[in-house]
């Protein structure tokens, strides 16, 4: 049997919107909305938060308990070592990386990446390599040896807080010799919209998403409610990814 383990980040500092995992819609914690949304991916074999050594990371931790998920603390800004610490003493075949800024990661969509990376047997599977799917949405599934050389070889600051740059960078689909990958379509373009938490207005659309949808559904069906309902949701101009893009510009200092 082909061993997967779904990692997802979570920590408590946050530039823009610090504590947000801890944020509750009704009697839930964003991250126990996320946790319970990956229970349910039927091709994962264990889940795991890896969190920080930061100040009051032990609400973290105990959120992971109350929801039967093991839980790792590690580096703050080297997630990359944070990650690799967290599977290694697994021995797993795949990780798959999620964060848990993402309450509503569908399930259904991480069985779909880790079928199509356990299938052609693949470094790095994604539904990153083309942006099509949803801000909230992303999903990365990363060959275990993979990940070693990734945390062996990668130095630039960026690669080493945002985890899988440097094997993205160095894949074939991106012309690189390293790893081989590929990307899971989502067959029409979604990458407009946003239903991840970085600030204070996405809690906003997450909130209304589960007071309108609840959490069971799939992100299709939240992504077309934002379309269907442009005037409601006001973080949709928000930009993708601007975590990453602050940590490139460190990259030349």
């Amino acid at each position: 049997m082909v061993k997967v383990i779904i990692i997802t980040q979570a920590r408590i500092g946050s530039t823009r919107f610090p504590n947000k995992v801890l944020k509750k819609i009704g009697e839930e914690s964003l991250l126990s909305i996320h946790l319970n949304r990956l229970k349910k991916a039927k091709n994962a074999t264990k889940i795991m938060v890896a969190t920080t050594f930061e100040q009051d990371s032990d609400k973290i931790v105990e959120i992971a308990i109350r929801e039967n998920v093991e839980s790792i603390k590690g580096s703050t800004d080297d997630v990359l070592d944070r990650f690799y610490q967290a599977a290694k003493n697994e021995k797993p075949d795949f990780v798959v990386r999620v964060t848990s800024d993402c309450p509503l990661i569908d399930h259904q969509l991480i069985d779909q990446v880790i079928d199509m990376s356990v299938q052609n047997d693949l470094d790095y599977g994604a539904n990153i390599l083309v942006e099509e799917f949803p801000d909230g949405q992303d999903i990365e599934v990363v060959k275990w040896s993979a990940l070693e050389k990734a945390w062996q070889e990668a130095k630039l600051p960026s690669d080493r807080e945002h985890v899988t740059p440097y094997i993205r960078k160095n894949t074939d689909f991106n012309g690189g010799t390293l790893f081989k990958a590929m990307n899971f379509p989502a067959n029409s373009n979604y990458n407009q919209v946003r239903m991840t938490v970085d600030e204070p207005a996405d809690l906003d659309t997450i909130d209304l998403l589960i007071t309108h949808l609840g959490t069971d559904k799939s992100w299709k069906v939240y992504a077309d409610y934002i379309l269907n309902n442009p005037k409601v949701f006001e973080n949709q101009k928000i930009v993708r990814n601007e975590g990453y893009l602050k940590s490139l510009e460190k990259d030349d200092k």
